[in-house]
């Protein structure tokens, strides 16, 4: 087959397109970032150009864009997404219904509140990684590993940028202010199931619209609650609980944490910086002890890019609990799931000194990765749902 694909900064793209070749396919990649637009004359422009060279028998993008779907159903071609966001609320547009859409959707529980409303354009897919790739790094490492050797390590966000949403909201009412802080310490203590979107009140949504009005697309079903709660409320509890998680481990423990923002409220912290996700990060996951995984609230049930990409570099995952682990994966077999922020410290502290389990524990991750969970067998998943 021949396959269009459109990108902007994706991470895996690269792997995708190795893939492909190894499969078989040839492609054509066009990197825009025109596919983040709802509609664009610009983009429609480009595709029709791109169209035009070749005959091409599907388009693909990491996340969906709508602008996209919108050229592939004009031209009834083929439209695979491969989602790996969350919150995304372009999955909320009215074009998600448009016939030409696979959208391969990697959280469960998102998946199926989409076909509960009978979409039929979705379909789950868990993330896949490239471990031959992974595999020839970190056997033949071409950096020098001290920087990416730790006990504890974590890899993401902080979500304590200067345009962090939340923190925009000024001037709420005082018993506002104290209910949001009551809600997001509840939710803290709860994995599995995301609450905060039922307990915004219209009440309090009236106050928040006040402080920082929010509108939904118009040609989106995405309502105010899940703007609020996905794109405001999940990013702070992001900044809360990782900095409680490692401000705590950090007291008994040696972390090192690879951040692009200056974390000057965990002063013993190893902040490494940031790190390139194809040339560095794999050797992180590598040579550290406990690899972390601290979700996002917004993802329900999904397991995340970081989870999956450390599994695929053979490394150890302590994760959260992410229901859709249970659908591929053995807990304490393959990896290990944290209950709670104490249940986390005592995990660290059993697995820091029981060295033999927990590379047995990595041995078994690693080879389900290597086995089912690869570019190459989900993209031919795919290709055999939209293809027959």
């Amino acid at each position: 087959m021949n396959i269009l694909i459109f990108e902007s900064k994706n991470f895996g793209i690269d792997d995708v397109c190795a893939a492909l070749t190894k499969m078989g396919h040839t492609h054509t990649c066009i990197s825009t970032e025109l596919i983040h637009e709802r509609k664009s004359a610009e983009f429609d422009a480009l595709f029709e150009q791109e169209f035009g060279r070749a005959h091409f028998d599907c388009v693909f993008t990491f996340n969906y864009s709508p602008v996209l779907s919108n050229a592939c159903n004009k031209h009834h071609i083929p439209y695979i997404s491969y989602i790996y966001d969350s919150p995304l609320v372009a999955l909320y547009s009215y074009t998600i219904i448009n016939p030409c859409n696979y959208c391969f959707i990697f959280d469960k529980t998102l998946y199926n509140e989409f076909k509960q409303e009978n979409i039929s354009t979705v379909y789950y897919m868990p993330l896949a990684v490239n471990t031959d790739r992974l595999t020839q790094m970190i056997t033949h490492p071409h950096l020098p590993q001290e920087k990416y050797t730790a006990e504890i390590s974590f890899v993401g966000s902080m979500y304590n940028e200067k345009h962090n949403l939340f923190d925009r909201l000024k001037g709420l009412p005082e018993h506002t202010q104290g209910y949001l802080d009551a809600i997001m310490d509840a939710q803290l203590q709860v994995y599995g199931y995301y609450f905060i979107p039922e307990l915004l009140s219209k009440d309090i949504l009236a106050d928040l619209q006040k402080s920082v009005p929010v509108e939904p697309n118009k040609d989106g079903v995405e309502t105010v609650e899940y703007l609020y709660a996905y794109y405001f409320i999940a990013r702070k509890l992001a900044e809360k609980e990782r900095t409680q998680i490692l401000s705590k481990l950090s007291n008994e423990f040696s972390v090192k944490l690879f951040t692009p923002n200056p974390t000057p409220n965990l002063p013993k912290i190893q902040n490494m910086g940031p790190v390139d996700y194809y040339n560095e990060m794999p050797y992180i996951f590598h040579n550290s002890a406990i690899n972390l995984n601290i979700s996002l609230r917004s993802i329900r049930s999904g397991i995340p890019l970081r989870g999956m990409d450390i599994m695929g570099a053979h490394g150890f995952l302590m994760s959260n609990y992410q229901a859709d682990f249970y659908d591929f994966f053995v807990p304490g077999e393959d990896l290990v799931l944290y209950e709670s922020q104490d249940d986390l410290l005592k995990k660290c502290q059993y697995y820091l000194t029981h060295e033999t389990e927990r590379k047995q524990i990595a041995d078994n991750g690693y080879g389900k990765m290597k086995e089912f969970h690869t570019y190459e067998k989900h993209l031919a998943e795919m290709f055999e749902i939209v293809f027959g």
